[in-house]
């Protein structure tokens, strides 16, 4: 079951066949975000998380190739906090304080 201790990802990991290499990803865009591929003008940042190199560098080249920009978050266990800050960050656009956040918003890594 799933706890504060594990992710969705990690539970799926769990009873996936051992063959099976899992990645979390797009799970930080919202899916209209996602379709547009930018936020002001920004080419969206797509989070990766997943034990295999081989399996996040097959979902590295599928994001770049429409257009986003891959982030490389380290083990499957990271999956934890990318689904952790997606509630938070749903919880600000359903807050009166923010309305003007409308489900477009994204998180993005500034250098």
């Amino acid at each position: 079951a799933h706890s504060e201790e594990t992710s969705i990802a990690q539970e799926v990991a769990k009873v996936a066949p051992a063959s099976a290499s899992v990645v979390k990803a797009f799970n930080t865009t919202f899916p209209a975000t996602l379709e547009a591929g930018k936020v002001s003008g920004q080419h969206l940042d797509v989070f990766i998380a997943g034990d295999s190199e081989q399996a996040k560098e097959k979902v590295s080249a599928v994001t770049a190739a429409a257009g986003l920009r891959p982030i490389d978050v380290g083990p499957l266990r990271r999956s934890r906090e990318l689904e952790a800050i997606m509630l938070v960050v749903m919880g600000l656009q359903v807050s009166p304080e923010h309305e003007h956040f409308n489900w477009d918003t994204a998180l993005r890594i500034f250098p």
